[in-house]
């Protein structure tokens, strides 16, 4: 679950949103958002993620939001003078899979982040190593960061793969290594005559190599035939 605690734009909001959607994450719940709720600048950011904005669950205190949850931890980059395990996104991740009872990640305003007093509510810190000259996450960006180390631990659908067409068979690119040599023959591109060995078979080399398949063998002969043909055209 993600508790977002004193969020103060709509769109921040709905670009969390879209965030653990991407990530299978579909709870949120908002403490004292401070332009109220529901805000009409949410849907747009959260683009599509309507089902989490349409069920988050608004408190007016961080103890009302968590008054059910058994494990809260809390995001921030600085311990804020508060003694508690600190662990990364990754780490939070493999103990929520194994925690028994509710589990929530507490998110701070955009401009402060928690207050040393919400911070004191979680069992653990999770921070990331960041740059020490800038560490500037938008509230969305920690989001993501959270929601896709739990992803990892889910059996979340994977990208669809793309079948790629099989390579070129030697034929093909025989053809198309000879059109070429046809081509460079009667410019000269071959001489001296004693270096046209190595020259061809490293143009053959250079061909082979990048395992073409026929629809790019067929449109590069294609681009030889036409360049072959405009030259005729222009003589």
């Amino acid at each position: 679950m993600i508790i977002l605690v004193r969020p103060q734009l709509g769109e921040n909001i709905g670009k969390a949103a879209r965030a653990m959607l991407n990530f299978g994450l579909t709870e949120m719940r908002l403490v004292a958002p401070r332009d109220g709720w529901p805000n009409p600048a949410a849907g747009p950011a959260a683009s599509g993620a309507d089902i989490v904005l349409a069920n988050a669950q608004v408190y007016d205190t961080l103890a009302e939001a968590t008054a059910d949850i058994s494990h809260i931890y809390a995001t921030t980059v600085r311990k804020r003078g508060v003694t508690k395990p600190v662990i990364t996104p990754e780490a939070a991740a493999q103990e929520v899979l194994g925690n028994s009872g509710r589990s929530a990640i507490l998110f701070g305003a955009e401009r402060s982040g928690l207050d040393s007093d919400e911070v004191t509510v979680a069992r653990a810190i999770i921070t990331v190593p960041i740059n020490p000259e800038f560490g500037s996450l938008n509230l969305a960006q920690a989001v993501i960061l959270c929601a896709y180390e739990w992803s990892k631990t889910q059996k979340l659908a994977s990208p669809p793969k793309t079948e790629l067409d099989p390579p070129a068979t030697q034929f093909e690119l025989d053809g198309l290594i000879q059109q070429l040599d046809d081509m460079l023959e009667p410019l000269g591109y071959f001489r001296p005559e004693d270096r046209a060995p190595v020259t061809r078979r490293t143009l053959r080399n250079l061909l082979t190599k990048p395992a073409w398949n026929a629809l790019e063998v067929r449109t590069l002969r294609g681009v030889l035939t036409t360049l072959t043909r405009n030259r005729r055209t222009e003589k």
